[in-house]
């Protein structure tokens, strides 16, 4: 199965938050579509085998340490690109964590998703990001705690097993758009395929 994963969002500011958007494009296609359940699910679905090792503590380690440096300082994280994923647009309050009510129709499709036969036996993780704007130690810290919300609301309002849940933050190191690095499409959240759960 190719790797998906989401390009061209369709974000527009929503009262300081990044509107909702679920795109899915496949590698080299240059329209975006609505994604449908069927589309999540079949985007998410795994390789049968996982050639590339994730230990999100490690990730989450090299980020800290590399605060400020940009992505040259990530060696591991482009270990993530071989990966299946999908990248998502969640809104929140701004500068906050609260997920604005309307993007849990968003969380409970990618929950929906996450229940199906095809994809229960895979773990994944949850990747938050930020634009450029404002501190680097503050915006990696906004953007675990936002993973982490997500996180919390598929695994207690959507009940999916937390253990095959794990948030991690990015800050802004690694933008959707290198060239704009304030841009809204650099506010996302990455939801990656990390193998089957152990």
């Amino acid at each position: 199965m190719r790797n998906r994963g989401i390009r061209g969002m369709a974000a527009r500011l929503a009262g300081g938050a990044v509107a909702a958007a679920l795109l899915l494009l496949p590698a080299g296609q240059a329209m975006a579509q609505a994604l449908t359940a069927e589309q999540l699910i079949v985007g998410l679905q795994g390789p049968g085998t996982l050639t590339v090792a994730v230990d999100p503590r490690a990730l989450a380690a090299e980020v800290q340490a590399n605060v400020g440096k940009g992505a040259a300082a990530l060696p591991t994280w482009s270990k993530l690109n071989s990966l299946t994923q999908l990248v998502v647009d969640i809104n929140f309050q701004y500068d906050s964590v609260a997920i604005v009510p309307g993007s849990y129709r968003t969380i409970g499709l990618i929950a929906d998703a996450l229940h199906h036969p095809l994809l229960q036996r895979y773990k994944f993780l949850i990747v938050g990001h930020t634009d450029a704007r404002g501190d680097p130690g503050y915006n990696l810290n906004l953007s675990l705690k936002r993973a982490e919300a997500i996180r919390e609301a598929l695994a207690t309002t959507f009940a999916v097993a937390p253990d095959r849940l794990f948030a991690v933050g990015v800050g802004e190191e690694l933008p959707f758009d290198p060239g704009n690095p304030d841009a809204a499409v650099n506010r996302r959240v990455q939801l990656v395929n990390i193998g089957p759960v152990d």
